[in-house]
C-alpha cells in the first residue's frame, strides 16, 4: 500500500528527531534479511541502547539533507536500515556483530560519526574499537605492568639476601 504525503512527512520528521538525538548513525544494507533475524537483531541492539529504524532511502536522504552533515553521503545500495544511539561507537559495533553472523544479509554501508559522513571502511574501523570497559581494563593493565615488574624484581632481590 502506498504511503500518503502526510505519512511520508511523519517519517521524515521521525528520522529528523532520531538524527537530532543520536551521536552516531550507521547505514545498514539489510537486503534479504528474514523478519526473524531482523527481530533478533533489533532486540540485541535495543539491549545495547541502540535503535534500528527502517525507512525508504528517498525519505532517509531528505532527512539527511536537512541536517547538513559534513562531507559526502556514502552510496546506499539495497534496502536500508539505520542504527542509531547516544554512544558514539555502540551502533557500529552492534551492527558489526551481526554482519559477521549474517554475512550476505547485513552489511555496513556507511554512516555519520560525530557530525561527519563516513564510508564503509571508516565505519567498520570504528566498529572494531573495543567497549569502554575493555579499554579501561587495558589501561589498568598498562599501568599495572611496570609496578608488577618492580615487585617481582624486589622479590628476587629479597630472596638472594
Amino acid at each position: 500500500m502506498a504511503r500518503t504525503k502526510e505519512q511520508k512527512k511523519e517519517i521524515v520528521d521521525k528520522l529528523g528527531k532520531i538524527m537530532d538525538g543520536a551521536k552516531s548513525l550507521v547505514f545498514v544494507n539489510i537486503h534479504g534479511l528474514p523478519v526473524s533475524d531482523a527481530t533478533a537483531m533489533r532486540r540485541k541492539l535495543k539491549s545495547q541502547e541502540v535503535g534500528l529504524f527502517v525507512a525508504k532511502k528517498t525519505l532517509t536522504r531528505l532527512a539527511l539533507d536537512a541536517k547538513k552533515y559534513q562531507g559526502d553521503a556514502p552510496d546506499m545500495p539495497g534496502e536500508l536500515a539505520m542504527a542509531y544511539g547516544t554512544d558514539l561507537v555502540a551502533p557500529a559495533r552492534g551492527v558489526y556483530e551481526f554482519q559477521g553472523s549474517l554475512k550476505d544479509k547485513v552489511s555496513i554501508v556507511g554512516g555519520v560519526f560525530d557530525g561527519k559522513y563516513m564510508n564503509r571502511e571508516e565505519m567498520t574501523a570504528i566498529a572494531a574499537i573495543p567497549p569502554l570497559q575493555t579499554l579501561y581494563g587495558m589501561f589498568v593493565n598498562v599501568i599495572n605492568s611496570p609496578i608488577q615488574g618492580l615487585v617481582m624484581a624486589l622479590d628476587q632481590i629479597s630472596k638472594r639476601q
